[in-house]
């Protein structure tokens, strides 16, 4: 046969394949079990949640609580904290005030000093006195 009668021979026509028969799956291993003849009350997780219910509640309470007081304090602390700053920055101006040219020379005044008519050295070698100071008026 010539390759162009090959060709030409129709081609085999397929027959269906058998499909093979389904298994039926295995029966369950499972089985139902039955519940305990006595059922567990739930009151003592009930108590149990409500205790931890009451503690939260009763942590947060005294938490708020200090931190309330804790803020009262702290205010009481910043207003002395003002008080003693304003009074520091008094005393500071009444030492100004004080230990200026005109304060000094008006409270020597009173005390009975006279302002010097020249100056003077001491020698502290031999205590001698150079340049004697005036006598005031």
């Amino acid at each position: 046969m010539s390759a162009q009668a090959a060709a030409r021979v129709a081609p085999p026509t397929f027959a269906p394949r058998p499909r093979p028969a389904v298994q039926a799956p295995p029966p369950p291993r499972l089985r139902v079990v039955r519940a305990p003849a006595q059922a567990r009350t739930r009151v003592p997780f009930v108590l149990v949640c409500m205790g931890i219910l009451a503690v939260a509640l009763l942590s947060a309470l005294l938490l708020n609580t200090q931190m309330a007081q804790a803020a009262y304090a702290r205010h009481d602390l910043v207003n002395q904290l003002s008080r003693l700053d304003q009074d520091q920055k008094d005393l500071a101006a009444t030492l100004d005030e004080k230990s200026s040219p005109q304060s000094l020379a008006k409270a020597a005044a009173k005390l009975g000093m006279v302002p010097a008519a020249g100056t003077g050295w001491v020698r502290l070698s031999d205590g001698s006195v150079q340049v004697a100071p005036k006598a005031s008026k």
